[in-house]
This record gives C-alpha cells, sequence and structure tokens, in this order.
C-alpha cells in the first residue's frame, strides 16, 4: 500500500513539473504531427523520422544541409543560426574572436584573416581546450573570492570611517554653534526689547502702562553691549575656543584616516597603510641612538663626521618587508634597497653582500645590481637628478622585483625612479640603508676643525672645553615613514 502512494506521490510530483514543449515536424498533417528527430539548418524545418530519410540518403544534401537536433523558431532556435549582418546561415567559427560566421563574413569582412574552424572541428578542438581552460580559470578562483572578501572589507570600513567623521563634523558644529546662538540671541534682545519698549512708550498714554514701558527700558544695557561678531571675551569663549581646537584635530585626524582609506581602496599599490618597520637596534653605530619607536635613528657626532654605517631594516610584527619608505638627512649620503641577510652584523664597517639599492652621492643618483662582490653601478639618468625628499622602496617576492619610487613633501606626490630584477639564486635578502657624510661635507669639516682648534686656543680660559662636554647635539639621520 505504501508503495502504491509512493508511486502515486511521485506520478503528481512528475504531473505538476512542466513537460518541454515538444518539437513537431514541419511536414507532417497539421492534424498528425509527430515529434522531430533533426532540424535541417539550410532548409529550416525540422523534420520527423519519416520525413527525415532524404536528407540522410541524398548524397549532395548529407553534404551541404547541415542537420541539427531539434530548434524551435525564435532568437535561442533557427534564428540563431542566421548570421545578424547578412542574413545568411553559420557554417564556420572564428577562433580569433570565437564567434560563429557566415561565408560572407569569412571571406568579405573582418575575419577573412582569422584562424576559421568549420563547426564540428572547432566543437572539437574547443572541447579538447574546455578541461584545461577549466582548471586555468578554478586556479584563479582563491583569488577572486579573496578579492570580493577584501572588497567588502574594505567598503564596511570606508562606512566606519564615513560614520565617525559625520559623528565628529556634528559635534564641532555643535560646539561651535550653539553657543554662539545663545550668545547672539540674548545680546540682540537687549537692543530689540529697549527698541521695542521705547517705541511702545512714546505711543502710550496711559500713564501707569507709560511707566511699566519705561521701566522695561535698558539704555545702558542695550548701547553697551558687544554687537561684534563672534562670542563676547572672556573665560567661556577661551574655554570653546580649546574645545574647538580638540575636536578640530579630532575631524582631521578622521578625516585623514577617511582620506587615506579611500585612496587605499581606489590605489592600493601607490597609497599603503603606515608600516610597522623599524631599524634594527643592533645594527647601529657609534654614537648612535634610536628613538623610542625604533623609527628614527640620532647621532650625537657632527653632521660633517658621521662614519660609513649600514642600518638594518625589520618589521615590528615579524612579518616580511615589502615595502618602506626613508628619508634621509641631507648631510649624508646614502644607499638604501636590499642586501643579503648574510652580511655581516658588524655593521659599522662590514661588508654589505649582494645588493640591489639606489644610491645617492652629492646629487647624482644610481643603482646597484649584482651578487656576492659582482656589485655594478649604473647611472639613473644621464642628467643630475633632485635630490629625493624620501624614497619609498617597494620589494615584489613574487615577481623578483624591486622597484624605487621617490616621495615629495605634497601628500602622496610619488614618482617611479627604477626597478631592478633580482636573480632568482639570490639569498634571502633584508631592507637596509648606508649612510656616510657627504664629500663636501667631510671637507666642511676638516675646515670646521681647523676653526675649532683655533676658537679652543682662545676660548680655553673661559672654559670652553667644559661647555662643549657638557653640551650634547642630536642631530637626527634618518627616519621611517
Amino acid at each position: 500500500m505504501s508503495d502504491n502512494n509512493s508511486s502515486s506521490s511521485r506520478r503528481n510530483q512528475g504531473e505538476q513539473q512542466p513537460a518541454k514543449a515538444a518539437i513537431l515536424c514541419d511536414m507532417c498533417p497539421a492534424d498528425g504531427q509527430r515529434a522531430a528527430l533533426k532540424t535541417c539548418l539550410k532548409c529550416e524545418i525540422s523534420m520527423c523520422g519519416e520525413h527525415l530519410k532524404p536528407h540522410l540518403t541524398t548524397p549532395v544534401l548529407l553534404l551541404t544541409h547541415p542537420l541539427a537536433d531539434p530548434l524551435a523558431p525564435g532568437a535561442e532556435g533557427l534564428a540563431g543560426t542566421k548570421c545578424p549582418q547578412h542574413g545568411k546561415l553559420v557554417e564556420y567559427y572564428c577562433l580569433d574572436d570565437m564567434v560563429c560566421v557566415c561565408v560572407a563574413c569569412a571571406i568579405e569582412d573582418q575575419h577573412r584573416l582569422h584562424n576559421m574552424k568549420t563547426l564540428p572541428k572547432a566543437q572539437a578542438e574547443l572541447r579538447e581546450k574546455l578541461p584545461g581552460w577549466e582548471q586555468a580559470v578554478a586556479a584563479r578562483q582563491p583569488a577572486s573570492t579573496a578579492l570580493e572578501q577584501w572588497e567588502k572589507t574594505r567598503r564596511e570600513e570606508l562606512g566606519r570611517s564615513s560614520a565617525l567623521l559625520i559623528e565628529v563634523v556634528s559635534k564641532l558644529r555643535d560646539v561651535a554653534l550653539n553657543p554662539v546662538r545663545r550668545s547672539v540671541t540674548t545680546r540682540t534682545a537687549a537692543v530689540t526689547v529697549s527698541g521695542s519698549s521705547i517705541q511702545a512708550a512714546l505711543g502710550e498714554k496711559d500713564m501707569f502702562r507709560f511707566l511699566q514701558l519705561c521701566s522695561q527700558v535698558d539704555v545702558e544695557r542695550a548701547t553697551a553691549v558687544d554687537l561684534r561678531t563672534g562670542l563676547e571675551s572672556g573665560e567661556e569663549r577661551d574655554k570653546i575656543v580649546q574645545e574647538l581646537q580638540l575636536a578640530g584635530k579630532d575631524m582631521l585626524t578622521q578625516a585623514t584616516k577617511l582620506w587615506d582609506s579611500v585612496l587605499m581602496f581606489v590605489d592600493p599599490e601607490n597609497h599603503h597603510e603606515v608600516s610597522e618597520n623599524i631599524f634594527d637596534s643592533c645594527s647601529l653605530g657609534t654614537e648612535m641612538s634610536l628613538s623610542e619607536d625604533y623609527r628614527r635613528v640620532y647621532s650625537s657626532n657632527e653632521p660633517t663626521t658621521i662614519p660609513q654605517t649600514t642600518l638594518m631594516i625589520v618589521s615590528a610584527n615579524e612579518e616580511p618587508v615589502h615595502s618602506w619608505t626613508i628619508a634621509v638627512s641631507e648631510n649624508c649620503d646614502w644607499t638604501v634597497g636590499l642586501c643579503d641577510n648574510r652580511s655581516d652584523r658588524g655593521y659599522s664597517m662590514g661588508p654589505v653582500l649582494g645588493r640591489y639599492a639606489l644610491c645617492l652621492k652629492g646629487d647624482q643618483l644610481s643603482y646597484l645590481t649584482g651578487a656576492d662582490n659582482t656589485v655594478i653601478e649604473q647611472s639613473v639618468t644621464p642628467e643630475r637628478m633632485s635630490r629625493p625628499e624620501s624614497v619609498e622602496v617597494s620589494w615584489s617576492p613574487a615577481s623578483f622585483t624591486v622597484s624605487f619610487f621617490s616621495r615629495s613633501s605634497a601628500r602622496y606626490g610619488r614618482r617611479h625612479i627604477v626597478s631592478l630584477d633580482v636573480s632568482r639564486d639570490s639569498p634571502p635578502l633584508i631592507p637596509f640603508v648606508a649612510l656616510q657624510s657627504t664629500a663636501a661635507h667631510v671637507q666642511e669639516a676638516q675646515e670646521a676643525d681647523q676653526q675649532q682648534q683655533r676658537q679652543r686656543e682662545l676660548d680655553y680660559e673661559d672654559g670652553f672645553e667644559d661647555y662643549q662636554q657638557q653640551t650634547q647635539i642630536l642631530t637626527l639621520l634618518c627616519e621611517l615613514s
């Protein structure tokens, strides 16, 4: 009984599903049409088994009349087998443009020099290629999913940043508007009320009413009230100004964050988040010190006597360093880029193996490429190039390319200098910056030493040396940003 019920249920479900309309034979009588087995694309008729026989037995028809599974009239049926430009039957497939074409297209129009195949051969070739295409597309799917997730995450972050900025701007507006509105209302009321009372008193005949109106006139207040724009001077205004300054700083901070987020959302390749890169404290030279955040290097030496020093750059969160921006003192020549991590750790005078770097000597830029001791130096441009305010280095391990960009004080002012191909046989590379006083400053240092020696002889009796020993001036050498 249960089997019957199940069969009946399946039968009812089958009856509820709409059956695909059968393509009927166009050559059968209207009152006895049978289902078509094939459609002749040239004759543009669908035929049952009986009426199909001539197309299957006549050699000429077999060669010149292509048959297809039954097709219905319309854009997705027979009409789809016609060339939309010439109205002819499509008989070829252009593998260059991946489109079906007619004879006229293949001989006369833009496809005449393309790779053309008959439809059956094109189908066979494309069927062989499809598995490879499927693998190639599948390999891209994780990256596509990651891109969608990145877009969603960034869009949500932008929404939150926008909401915070609106909140901060509203607070700043309220801090300013409400006190000024109250102050203006109070001051103008002193003039308005007194003026209205005077006008009313001038036209009043009743003695008691006249005296009441006169009592509402405060001439002293109306003539003494401060009617200058803004708030009246005093503690309240000073307090509100301080509050506005704090709120304004919050607004600028939030607006900058939103601006940065929007730029990174649209152009992440050229607009990076603030890096977590720091200087390796073990690489400091003599008379050098680090800031608390490890992002600035100072020297107690005179700017003209900075010894040759190589500083290593590492990540604060122990992740690989792929991008960093550094600004170097004008007192220094520098070399910045990547070096072999086998380089000696006695950095002040130790060798730096395998360099891919940008070098500045005076105001002449050059780049270094090579492994071990076979480093080649070449000029960036024949012309002398202005000294970059800061240099951005971008290292792509996937493509084995390191690129250098000049950064200006203008926000996001960025210009490409050079890109270097790194040998795929290179050992692991780490960021570095090598510093040394410029040649001009070395000459200045020598002259300054001579001048100081003469000055010491003159000022020795005044305790010049004691003063010099007690005073220590730190010079900022370089800074990560």
